[in-house]
């Protein structure tokens, strides 16, 4: 979360701005989805986030989290098929809280066990929702047993509609099958970051959300996309090089 030094408004004010921004022009759906989960992180009092999307047929992939934790927990929800907070939000499309993971212990064994093992004790989940479309869900997970604030959940569920709106809105996305090809095509380009950030993380040395933070810096500073940026590690080793030799330059 933001240090309370901080004026918290000017930095929400800066990450409405930031997301709505993209509503404007092509975008990148995967640095979006980081987006919003760095601001969900600093301006929320979470200690890390998650962000599933649908592909469009109802399978839910983990498209963005801000740590290694959170992925964990995410990916086990997904790979395992276990029932969570998240999985429920995304069916019912409603907000789900768990507070207290231990006393959800008997509904969700799998998960309770693998977010305690990663250290969280409560699990915030809110839908993103277009009308009665649900393409996914923001999962705000902290190491505390108690909730977070309404004021606080009323903002993540800002963030998340605000955000829903710049994933569907463009003028292209019409048919409800173009809008199926993008959200499958974001997941399938995840799937070539976690690759690289493996690549990254080996030939630098570093561990993983560090290795990702360097990529994504880079892509953000040559105006590239994260998936090109991604590919580009894994079938030559001099972006590997460059990336790190920018990461150093920008210290």
């Amino acid at each position: 979360m933001s240090s309370p030094l901080i004026p918290r408004e000017p930095a929400l004010m800066s990450a409405f701005i930031d997301i709505a921004d993209t509503i404007t022009g092509d975008y990148d759906v995967i640095d979006l989805a980081h987006r919003l989960a760095t601001h969900c992180a600093d301006l929320l009092d979470v200690t890390a986030v998650g962000l599933l999307l649908t592909d469009g047929h109802g399978r839910l992939g983990l498209l963005a989290s801000s740590n290694e934790q959170a992925r964990m927990v995410e990916l086990f929800q997904l790979q395992a098929d276990h029932d969570g907070p998240c999985l429920q939000c995304f069916h019912t499309g409603r907000p789900v809280t768990a507070v207290d993971l231990t006393r959800w212990r008997e509904r969700w064994p799998g998960f309770v066990a693998e977010a305690q093992r990663q250290g969280f004790r409560t699990v915030h989940a809110l839908p993103m929702l277009l009308r009665e479309q649900t393409i996914g869900t923001i999962n705000l997970f902290r190491t505390v047993t108690s909730p977070l604030s309404n004021g606080d959940l009323a903002l993540g569920q800002a963030l998340a509609d605000i955000t829903t709106i710049a994933i569907l809105h463009q003028r292209a996305l019409t048919r409800s099958e173009a809008i199926v090809d993008q959200l499958q095509g974001a997941l399938n380009s995840r799937i070539i970051i976690e690759q690289a950030k493996g690549t990254l993380s080996g030939y630098g040395r570093i561990d993983v959300d560090e290795a990702f933070r360097h990529m994504r810096a880079y892509a953000r500073t040559h105006n590239r996309l994260l998936s090109e940026v991604a590919r580009a590690v894994i079938n030559d080793e001099h972006q590997a090089a460059e990336i790190l030799t920018f990461a150093t330059r920008r210290r």
